[in-house]
């Protein structure tokens, strides 16, 4: 029988801020406005011979890099079916319900959400981290994401 361990991530630094707005239905969404969203992982691993089952290290930076690529950012849900986004010169054009707002492209981040709220960001930064660790052998990973004080989200990878 295969010894495994469970690790968990949970540091300080593991954040982004980013901007954004949750869509209820085709006609309400919240207003325009942002958070410092946290991000921590549990990581289920086997029990190498070496007496540790993965090196802290290596996720800390994973994850650190992922909340970096997010970090200062408006992010818009381009799978929602709610919005239309066309690219305009320097802007995302977003029709929603009768009103178009403008958002500069370098400002913005366009991503493959059907919504932006901590579900869609968790499932998401749950897939670029698991793209990242599918040699490790892992047999479990968790991704949790708060946009405040007792406020999360978490999506689950099992083997």
């Amino acid at each position: 029988m295969t010894r495994t361990t469970t690790l968990h991530i949970d540091k300080e630094s593991h954040k982004f801020s980013a901007a954004h707005y949750t869509i209820f239905s085709a006609t309400e969404r919240e207003r325009l406005h942002g958070h410092n969203y946290s991000v921590s992982a549990r990581i289920v691993a086997p029990m190498g011979d070496n007496g540790f089952a993965a090196d802290y290290n290596v996720y800390k930076r994973r994850i650190a890099s992922l909340c970096e690529k997010l970090d200062e950012y408006m992010i818009l849900a381009a799978d929602s079916p709610y919005q239309e986004i066309e690219e305009q010169g320097e802007s995302y054009r977003v029709r929603f319900n009768g009103e178009e707002m403008s958002f500069l492209k370098c400002d913005s981040l366009l991503l493959p959400l059907r919504n932006a709220t901590v579900e869609e960001f968790s499932h998401y930064l749950l897939q670029q981290l698991l793209a990242e660790c599918a040699d490790d052998g892992l047999v479990e990973l968790e991704v949790w994401v708060a946009s405040g004080p007792g406020q999360r989200a978490s999506a689950l990878w099992r083997q």
